[in-house]
């Protein structure tokens, strides 16, 4: 069965680390001291004292890796994910490796030991482990796509989520899931989807788990099953096989909710937003106060040219302001660059802007297409109002319109609106479809970190200043 597999595989991943790591060790110091091409002066230490260092540096290495979650089997874990754990330990390493040797800089040992190895073997190690590990990905996948090494999971009710599962295993081969069936008190025996079929009711549950051929179990009931929720779970337990619990709540909770632990209750909230954690927040609103008064400098002489421009060229104030819904459904002032004739409130407070709109001044046509008469909400981003990125704010007539029309609409006004967006850079901004903007703000909500904000403030710089649907 699996579970003897994944025994032998996890202590093979562990040798096989160690020797991965090892051999980093050594290539970097063959490169950096063995080989003499690039040996300082003061690297005068033994070979054997180098290498003796291995005796504390693998089984450091290994633990950080437990840590980790690297030896832990996922059988559908991204490599991104994998990767990144994998700088993490690497990165730790580097660290309490350095903290040693400067602790012991009065011993001659530490003092002369090289820094250009260990920086050469944090390199080296990350490259070696992410080669290794993708290397026994593929012949893992490979292996489970040929019908190898096979994990075989019972379902126990059928479902949405029942449904859900089985198209994601179809799918995906390469994770070496085996569905031996449905139990389900609904459907007749022999029933299928997808190939997959029913072979009995929940009261034959004890009778397969007493065969022992499973290696899971998921639990996909429909929610009208749950009364009987709490006995099948007892039953599976009893058996010892691990058993997981895959709710039927997508018709209701299109989302991706996530559970935490309050004093042993299990709580789901509907949607996780990374920015309600303080440390997130207080890391993008240092990122944004930095950019703003960055930007402001940078774009300083741009913005005084367009006021100039536009106080010659057409009648009225040269700074516009709006209101806009914002945070937590908070209207505010949200300030551009006046771009088209003075109009009365009433007129521009319920209509979008046009092709050909007679009322944008031609001054007004270059600077929005550019996107330059958006530059003035940096002294928005720097009093709070909004950020540099973030789904793009509404003005109250639409919002009030939109959030009957579009399930989930309302859901963008839980981060600050931003000047630019995920939605903005993958073409979604102007006269476009506001369930696409949607669909991509709420992607960006849910899985916001600092990275995924500087890959849209640098792919705004080549997608984002052109606005082909501005009019």
């Amino acid at each position: 069965m699996i579970k003897d597999n994944q025994k032998r595989l996890n202590r093979l991943h562990v040798l096989i680390d160690a020797l991965v790591i090892a051999a980093a060790y050594i290539f970097s110091w063959y490169v950096t001291i063995g080989s003499g091409w690039f040996r300082a002066a003061n690297e005068v230490l033994r070979p054997g004292i180098y290498m003796g260092a291995l005796v504390i540096i693998v089984p450091v290495y290994l633990l950080l890796y437990t840590i980790f979650h690297l030896f832990t089997p996922k059988r559908v874990q991204g490599r991104r994910q994998e990767l990144a754990n994998i700088c993490k330990a690497n990165i730790i390493g580097l660290l309490l490796i350095g903290m040693v040797l400067y602790l012991g800089r009065k011993n001659p040992f530490a003092n002369h030991f090289s820094s250009r190895l260990v920086v050469s073997f944090f390199a080296a190690n990350v490259t070696a482990e992410a080669l290794e590990r993708n290397l026994i990905r593929i012949c893992l996948r490979s292996i489970r796509s040929k019908g190898y090494n096979q994990k075989h999971v019972l379902l126990i009710g059928y479902s949405r989520a029942a449904e859900s599962y089985i198209d994601r295993v179809k799918a995906n081969p390469e994770w070496g899931y085996q569905i031996r069936g449905i139990l389900d008190d609904h459907k007749a025996r022999g029933e299928n989807y997808r190939g997959v079929k029913v072979i009995g009711s929940t009261d034959n549950l004890k009778t397969i788990l007493d065969m022992n051929l499973l290696d899971e179990i998921a639990i996909t009931l429909s929610i009208r099953d749950y009364a009987g929720l709490e006995k099948m779970v007892a039953e599976c337990e009893k058996s010892g096989v691990h058993t997981k619990f895959i709710p039927d709540y997508n018709r209701f909770i299109p989302t991706r909710p996530y559970t935490e632990d309050l004093q042993g209750l299990p709580v789901i909230n509907i949607r996780h937003v990374p920015l309600n954690d303080l440390l997130n927040a207080t890391m993008k609103r240092i990122m944004d106060l930095l950019g703003a008064v960055a930007s402001l400098l940078l774009f300083s002489p741009v913005m005084i040219v367009t006021a100039v421009v536009i106080k010659l060229t057409s009648p009225g104030p040269v700074i516009y302001s709006q209101e806009r819904v914002g945070l937590h459904n908070r209207p505010f002032k949200m300030y551009k660059f006046r771009s088209m004739e003075v109009q009365s409130p009433n007129q521009e407070k319920g209509q979008w802007t046009t092709p050909h709109d007679p009322r944008v001044t031609p001054v007004g046509k270059i600077i929005r297409s550019t996107s330059i008469d958006e530059l003035p909400q940096l002294f928005n981003v720097l009093v709070g109002n909004m950020s540099l990125v973030g789904p793009r704010p509404e003005r109250p007539f639409f919002v009030e319109r939109f959030k009957e029309e579009i399930p989930r609409y309302m859901i963008k006004h839980q981060v600050r609106p931003g000047m630019t967006g995920w939605a903005q850079i993958n073409g979604y901004r102007g006269d476009t479809s506001i369930e696409k903007r949607i669909e991509h703000d709420l992607y960006y909500i849910e899985n916001w970190t600092l990275g995924l904000d500087f890959k849209i403030l640098f792919l705004t710089v080549f997608k984002g200043f052109i606005n082909k649907n501005a009019y």
